[in-house]
């Protein structure tokens, strides 16, 4: 036993010092060969020892474990979140505040990864937990993935109990790979490295985390044995953690906004997302001397770069039918690399939009992504205009070549054929999706390739699939065990409260949150299609448009047989309580502001479902306010108030926690 034991002593430490050379000093040492045959070799002694194998083993590392859901995990001291600051001026504002109260103070200057805060605790030198930040106090336990990132150290160059904390990221190759798989396999992609991260972190099969092939810097060392964070950065390159080397110690916020600017122009070519810079008071003693706030700490700041903006080509405009009918133009671009990713089209909203942009087919236009995220069309170069026609609206359907119809007051074009197979089908996808009656597996292109076969055709349709079985499993992609699971799921959501019904029909201008705020007042199907338009319209929220379109819907005698085959097929149509999940938000008064990367009423209604209240005004008693771009002076007053804000990443991380 005493020659297994140091052989598997000797290879541990062989492959541990191979992972730390490759993933944290980039200077491999082995062949991926010698590596990989190693590896083989310690799984076979620990499958004949399993008394051998400990927290620390390298192949904790291949994933395996799977949970059926994370656990909680209290953070011994609050995972805060940073103020962010998005001009010079604001830096500078700053500044002064931090030298009113330390007037030597320099400043620690890191890369901000745009990724997911992770916190990693050691004991005796061996990783026991990783935890998310969650709400700053509450996280959740993620362990059993984060042993697969390869620049983690299961166990340290010492014996050391302690916390850092850092970010999990993505690294752009990764995200590239990986979108591949998803296109090749008819998944949703994901929008941008962050988004990538946060998924992946929160899989409960850890095979599919190492998979991902996900990365992790560490920045903040959680002990009191240094003085100042740069030394911070040091012990913990020392003791074995990933540490962005791209740092630097500023004595003015001069040389600070001089890094600012090298860091920007290096921010295309590095291998990772970043979306600003973090400032740090270098000293960790002033930090209980500048204090904090009940938000965030007062002795750092993170700098948010503007959205990056690059110039193509306007190839084409083409036209999308929603749900509802509306027209909704999309740009066709040269593609182009923008903030991460390939941009080859972006949606042009609506007529009145094209026309205050003033961009024409043929245009030079500039882009940039909203909230990092969405793409977004500026504006034509107007000084690279060639000859080209202006832009008209189109008058007929692009799907079914019916007339279109624009209603009085509105900016959007409708297709009113009830028939367009165009609507139908997206009807099916709206109401099937999570933000409405959340049928799990029930994804846009099997809704697509199951109308195309003709065994979808209205939202009844879908409880009827079960009558089907033995058709549906001969279809390509799909099989006993996926039709099992679809079916389940669908038998299952029948018991869905009433607000994802009433948003899953696809009423004309009414979200998520207008159908919770119907639904709770008049209790079931029933009560809502014979409430008066006065009664509808006097609520809060609601008022007349979409008072007008429910009116509108209950009243159209296709729409009332609809409903009563949904009530013969099982489905729940009364109101059973409010779904209140606790989340950030639970018990926080929430203003958002400007454009966001989510519908505003899909956005609310989360914030409510975590238990958040929705106001339309800034005030001493707001506590967030998410700012999405173009925010206005709801966002100047919340700073003016001290209030915390959130950007729209932030907003997205924090929603699905």
């Amino acid at each position: 036993m005493s020659t297994i034991l140091e052989r598997l002593n000797e290879i541990k430490e062989i492959l541990n010092k191979a992972s730390e050379a490759y993933y944290t000093k980039d200077a491999p040492i082995m062949e991926d060969y010698e590596y990989d045959k190693l590896m083989n070799e310690l799984i076979k002694i620990e499958e004949e020892n399993p008394s051998l194998k400990t927290l620390d083993s390298p192949t904790n590392r291949i994933g395996g474990e799977v949970l059926t859901k994370f656990k909680k995990v209290t953070h011994e001291k609050k995972m805060a979140s940073l103020a962010d600051a998005f001009s010079y001026e604001e830096l500078y504002e700053f500044d002064k505040r931090v030298r009113e109260v330390a007037p030597n103070a320099t400043y620690l200057c890191e890369l901000k990864i745009d990724g997911l805060s992770v916190s990693l605790r050691y004991e005796d030198g061996i990783l026991v937990q990783a935890s998310t930040r969650g709400n700053g106090l509450v996280g959740e336990d993620i362990t059993h993935n984060v042993r697969t990132i390869k620049s983690v150290p299961l166990k340290l160059k010492g014996d050391e109990s302690l916390e850092v904390r850092g970010e999990i990221y993505m690294p752009r190759e990764s995200l590239k790979k990986l979108n591949l798989e998803r296109e090749e396999a008819g998944e949703e992609i994901f929008a941008n490295c962050r988004n990538a991260a946060a998924g992946s972190v929160r899989q409960l099969d850890s095979k599919v985390a190492k998979k991902r092939n996900l990365d992790a810097f560490l920045y903040y060392y959680m002990e009191d044995d240094i003085n100042t964070q740069e030394e911070a950065l040091i012990r913990m390159k020392e003791l074995g953690f990933k540490v962005n080397p791209n740092y630097a110690l500023c004595n003015t916020m001069d040389d600070v906004i001089k890094y600012i600017e090298k860091m920007g122009e290096l921010r295309p070519n590095l291998p990772y997302d970043i979306d600003g810079i973090v400032l740090k008071v270098n000293d960790l003693e002033l930090h209980s001397l500048i204090g904090e706030t009940v938000k965030y700490p007062k002795w750092a700041i993170a700098y948010k770069f503007p959205p990056e903006e690059v110039k193509t080509e306007l190839l084409d405009i083409i036209y999308q039918v929603g749900r509802t009918g509306v027209i909704t133009p999309v740009g066709v671009f040269k593609p182009v690399a923008l903030a991460g990713s390939i941009v080859s089209k972006a949606t042009l909203h609506n007529e009145d939009y094209i026309k205050m942009k003033d961009v024409h087919v043929g245009d030079i236009v500039t882009l940039h992504k909203a909230g990092d995220v969405i793409p977004e069309v500026v504006g034509p170069v107007l000084e690279e205009r060639k000859e080209i026609k202006p832009f008209v609206m189109i008058d007929k359907c692009p799907c079914c070549g019916e007339d279109l119809k624009r209603y009085e007051g509105e900016a959007d074009w409708y297709c009113i054929n009830p028939n367009c197979s165009d609507k139908l089908i997206n009807k099916l996808i709206h109401f099937a999706s999570k933000p409405a009656y959340n049928i799990d597996s029930l994804g846009d292109k099997l809704c697509r390739q199951l109308f195309e076969a003709g065994y979808l055709n209205d939202v009844s349709s879908i409880f009827n699939l079960s009558f089907n079985y033995s058709e549906l499993i001969m279809i390509p992609g799909l099989g006993e065990k996926s039709v099992n699971h679809l079916i389940e799921a669908i038998e299952e959501s029948k018991k869905n409260n009433l607000d994802r019904l009433v948003f899953g029909l696809g009423i004309r201008h009414v979200g998520a949150k207008a159908a919770l705020i119907i639904s709770k007042k008049f209790k079931s199907i029933d009560g809502i299609a014979s409430a008066t338009y006065e009664e509808l319209s006097s609520l809060d929220d609601i008022g007349e448009v979409i008072a007008k379109c429910v009116i509108e819907y209950f009243s159209n005698p296709d729409n009332i047989e609809l409903i009563s085959k949904l009530k013969m097929l099982g489905l729940n149509t009364n109101y059973i309580g409010e779904e209140v999940v606790e989340g950030f938000f639970t018990g926080k008064k929430v203003v958002l502001t400007g454009t966001i990367s989510m519908p505003r009423d899909e956005a609310k209604a989360l914030i409510v479902k975590q238990g958040g209240k929705i106001s339309e005004s800034v005030s001493k008693k707001t506590d967030i306010v998410i700012a999405g771009e173009a925010a206005g002076s709801k966002l100047d007053k919340a700073k003016e108030l001290g209030i915390y804000i959130m950007d729209d990443k932030e907003f997205l991380e924090k929603i699905k926690e």
